[in-house]
């Protein structure tokens, strides 16, 4: 006999959780890769298909190796690590920032984004998110029981809110930061999170741009940098929290309360990522780009990539991203997924194999017609 449950009703927080996108987009790409045919393309998912150069890794090995990485690690993370975060935004973004309370270690921004809306908004608070913008953004306002607003990634306009949430270059839009946007949300009056985890891939001759750099930013805001998309480290899940002393150290508070601590292997890889050889970034951008090209070059479509490693392309009148996946073997991520302004749009990723972006291409050249 099953014994009774307390109470089976699930906390109201969980209701409000929308479906978590890209687990049902990976278990609908999945479940088509396995029918019979020729293989499936998937441009769906923004998983790097490089990881770190070999530096980074050996640093990981050495500190697993390491007696002081079996403990529990420093908390709020190790004093070299964030030194070695601001050394980088000096000298290539150039912020000047204080490590011990500016900097906060999180493990992964795809966390932080969410924390950091449970640690700025209160019940009722309006919080604005790009849209179309990635799906995270809005679990984080549906967790924080805030209220929901919205403003154009492309022409972004600010109405009355408490928070609110920039992300340049964009994901799915791939878009850089249109001029004024960032003065505009520091003059706001609002708190500002910067989510900016493809910021060193931009194309076309454009330099990084921090929203940090704005002056005024860090009274006012924080910016996520991800070591994912600069170095390849997407499955070691590190990140920082950087700018405003009072937000970080409001992050650093939950972490407290909710983690342990990154294990330090990790952190030493990070910080082999960070002082070590950079011209493994370069080289990343410089992949994206070529592919970028190829894409755009090749499509008598509307589409747009100005960074990331993304295309957001606009479809044609019928044709879906689901009738390119299950008549063409070819996965994108659907737009509407992105926010209602994103329907009749898809987003292509250009993180994969420079054959299965040739072959993704003949695909929708042939969807095409």
């Amino acid at each position: 006999m099953t014994p009774p449950v307390a109470n089976s009703e699930r906390p109201n927080r969980l209701e409000r959780l929308p479906q978590q996108y890209f687990t049902a987009l990976l278990a609908r790409v999945a479940a088509e890769a396995a029918k019979d045919g020729e293989p499936l393309v998937n441009f769906g998912r923004g998983n790097p298909e490089i990881g770190p150069p070999a530096h980074v890794i050996e640093a990981a090995q050495r500190a697993a190796a390491d007696e002081r990485s079996h403990g529990y690690p420093e908390f709020s993370g190790m004093p070299e690590l964030k030194e070695a975060i601001a050394a980088r935004y000096r000298d290539v973004y150039g912020v000047e920032l204080d490590p011990g309370r500016e900097v906060a270690v999180v493990p992964g921004t795809k966390t932080a984004l969410v924390e950091l809306c449970l640690v700025l908004a209160e019940r009722g608070d309006t919080v604005l998110l790009p849209d179309p913008g990635y799906p995270d953004y809005f679990s984080a306002v549906a967790l924080a029981d805030a209220t929901l607003g919205t403003f154009s990634p492309t022409e972004p306009a600010f109405g009355a809110a408490d928070v609110i949430y920039l992300n340049y270059p964009s994901n799915p839009c791939a878009v850089v930061a249109p001029d004024g946007v960032f003065a505009a949300a520091v003059e706001h009056g609002a708190f500002v999170v910067h989510d900016f985890a493809y910021g060193d891939l931009v194309f076309d001759g454009r330099a990084p741009e921090s929203f940090l750099a704005t002056p005024g930013a860090k009274e006012v805001g924080v910016e996520l940098f991800s070591m994912s998309k600069s170095y390849g480290m997407a499955g070691w899940r590190l990140g920082f929290v950087i700018g405003n002393a009072e937000i970080v150290e409001r992050i650093n508070l939950l972490q407290d309360h909710n983690r342990a601590g990154i294990f330090r292997g990790v952190q030493e890889a990070g910080i082999a990522a960070l002082t070590g050889p950079q011209d493994s970034v370069d080289e990343r951008r410089a992949r994206y780009e070529a592919r970028r090209d190829r894409v755009l070059e090749a499509l008598p479509l509307r589409a747009v990539s100005e960074g990331t490693f993304y295309v957001w392309l606009e479809l044609p009148e019928g044709l879906t991203a689901e009738r390119l996946l299950t008549e063409h073997r070819l996965a994108l991520a659907p737009g509407e997924g992105f926010g209602p302004a994103g329907a009749g749009w898809a987003r292509i990723s250009l993180a994969a194999t420079d054959h299965a972006v040739e072959l993704g291409v003949e695909r929708l050249l042939r969807a095409l017609g």
